[in-house]
């Protein structure tokens, strides 16, 4: 299946690509569901299943279920008419979509937190039923949020994956060593075919246009995070540590030498900026989900900022090539934390950010395989074990990490010539193969590790 540059790197808000945007975009499909059916509906319930109902309060769930059936989505979400639309429900009852009538709908009673066992689909599942006048259940749906703001329902997950509906793309590589195939015989970089394949969809003007727009949220949200201090959300009271480091960085470059490491401090300001941002609810790019949003934008405004001859002209190149590598993970393994653990989050986001460093900066196509192979393996077997299910700590610190790892394996890659002994397909797949051995304590329903053995209250 043909998984857009746009698929990777979706406009939407915080805290949870799962569990806020994936919600969300299940509410506005069920809004379509009821618009299409012969039939009137006079109210809605929702019920959450799995890690959506463990860590849906700290994920905001309940507020994205119900901002999207009220007719909002994440893309150009908008706070104040939100808060409005929220005290307007708590006093009335009803929701009022687009072209459906009033329906009923009182949170205390309507949406349920089901702490039983999850759905059997996935572990994010909810159900959004219909209600006629008497409360009687008339039509309901299954959705599964499957990751990155990804959404599908019962009957979609069980039919598999669905063909492709769209024109042939020229370069329909499915595996990495497809992929470095397809570039050795074309004489293309990574980037140039995973063009050629968008432009299958989309004229070159809107797609540089889409380019430059995800670039500008993201560099959006890194200012806006090292501009902001305060305590987050969620009641850990956290505090946002970015904008001091930032200050503290900026006031070293007037003194002495600092450390060579000092680098590190900037790559994990810049990613903690973006993931304080994502925890306080603010607007920020999935890449590839919003848990691990901060990699590859740091590595990016890393290399902007601070590598020799870097050149703003050249994110796209970067974008389409990470977004390859993100579409590779996604397709043979998971992007999910619920369904295979941080690894697939921010594992994914460094090896993403790994291969498009390593492309800008001149790397063979295997090279940047290599690259996204190092950063990837060095991520195996990370837990999700968010503290009250917030997407704070460790999430915060680790985006960080992420890129400091992913700078690295790029560094390493470069230093050699794409020989290797592990593949990426072989790392992508011992990744799948270990979330389907995590317990479920460590894939983000807050029940082991870190969420357990940290007083958070």
């Amino acid at each position: 299946m043909f998984l857009s540059v746009f698929d990777m790197f979706k406009v939407g808000i915080g805290p949870s690509s799962s569990h806020t945007i994936g919600p969300m975009v299940a509410a506005a499909r069920f809004l379509d569901h009821l618009r299409d059916l012969p039939f009137s509906v006079a109210g809605l319930r929702v019920s959450l299943h799995g890690s959506l109902a463990f860590t849906g309060v700290g994920h905001a769930t309940d507020r994205a279920v119900i901002l999207g059936l009220a007719g909002f989505r994440a893309e150009d979400y908008d706070a104040v008419r939100a808060e409005a639309e929220l005290a307007r429900l708590q006093a009335e009852g009803t929701l009022t979509p687009p072209g459906l009538p009033v329906l009923r709908f009182a949170p205390a009673r309507d949406l349920v937190f089901d702490y039983g066992p999850a759905l059997p689909g996935h572990a994010n599942g909810l159900i959004l039923r219909g209600l006629d006048a008497q409360g009687d259940v008339v039509t309901q749906v299954t959705y599964y949020s499957i990751g990155g703001g990804f959404v599908l329902t019962e009957a979609e997950l069980a039919a598999g994956p669905a063909a492709d509906s769209g024109p042939p793309v020229p370069f329909p590589f499915c595996t990495a060593a497809q992929m470095l195939d397809m570039a050795a015989e074309s004489g293309l970089s990574i980037a140039q075919m995973k063009r050629a394949n968008e432009l299958t969809r989309m004229t070159a003007g809107a797609l540089d246009a889409g380019l430059a727009r995800i670039w500008g949220v993201m560099t959006a949200c890194i200012d806006r995070g090292l501009a902001t201090d305060g305590i987050l959300p969620g009641g850990l009271r956290v505090r946002r540590r970015a904008k001091a480091i930032h200050q503290a960085l900026l006031a070293e470059r007037g003194m002495n030498q600092p450390a060579p490491h000092t680098i590190n401090d900037w790559m994990s300001t810049y990613a903690m900026a973006v993931n304080e941002e994502n925890a306080a609810g603010g607007q920020v790019v999935t890449a590839p989900t919003n848990g691990a949003a901060g990699v590859v934008p740091a590595v990016i405004r890393y290399w902007l900022d601070h590598v020799p001859g870097a050149r703003a002209s050249r994110v796209g190149e970067f974008l389409l090539t990470a977004a390859a590598v993100g579409g590779l993970i996604k397709t043979n393994a998971s992007i999910s934390g619920a369904e295979c653990g941080c690894q697939a989050e921010v594992g994914s986001a460094a090896a993403m950010a790994a291969a498009g460093l390593a492309a800008v900066l001149g790397g063979a196509p295997e090279q940047v395989e290599n690259a996204a192979e190092i950063a990837l393996e060095h991520h195996l077997g990370m837990t999700c074990d968010p503290i009250r299910g917030l997407v704070q700590v460790p999430c915060i610190e680790r985006n960080g990490l992420g890129a400091i790892k992913a700078v690295s394996a790029a560094s390493l890659a470069m230093r050699g010539d794409g020989q290797h002994l592990v593949p990426l397909d072989a790392a992508i797949e011992t990744m799948r193969q270990t979330g389907a051995d995590m317990s479920e304590k460590y894939k983000e329903t807050a029940l082991g590790g870190l969420a357990v053995n940290v007083p958070n209250c």
